[in-house]
């Protein structure tokens, strides 16, 4: 049986290679933890889609699901969950985040 929620994800993860599921929106996030997402992708010049969790439970249960991540913010890249703020965090300060980007064909920064 299909569920349309997880359908919608698919193509949301699919139709850009980098989506960022958070609290609030880039302009103005909800939560500290989506806060720091968003800046670890602008200081590394990553064009990113994201969706605003708060204005969707049925979508916010739904990746809660769909990735078995239990919260936000959830990054995908090339369709692939890497987690959260700490990861995400882990990866750019280790340098691992910047080469899985450059493994992936996705486009960022090299300067930041």
């Amino acid at each position: 049986m299909s569920n349309p929620v997880f359908e919608r994800i698919r193509q949301q993860i699919e139709a850009d290679d980098v989506v960022l599921y958070m609290k609030g929106t880039p302009v103005f996030p909800q939560c500290g933890f989506s806060a720091g997402a968003v800046q670890v992708l602008t200081r590394l010049g990553v064009k990113f889609q994201s969706y605003n969790v708060l204005e969707d439970a049925e979508l916010r249960q739904g990746l809660k699901e769909f990735g078995d991540w239990p919260t936000f913010p959830q990054l995908y890249v090339k369709g692939e969950l890497l987690g959260g703020f700490d990861i995400l965090r882990d990866m750019f300060e280790s340098g691992e985040l910047q080469d899985h980007l450059r493994q992936k064909g996705v486009a960022f920064s090299e300067a930041a």
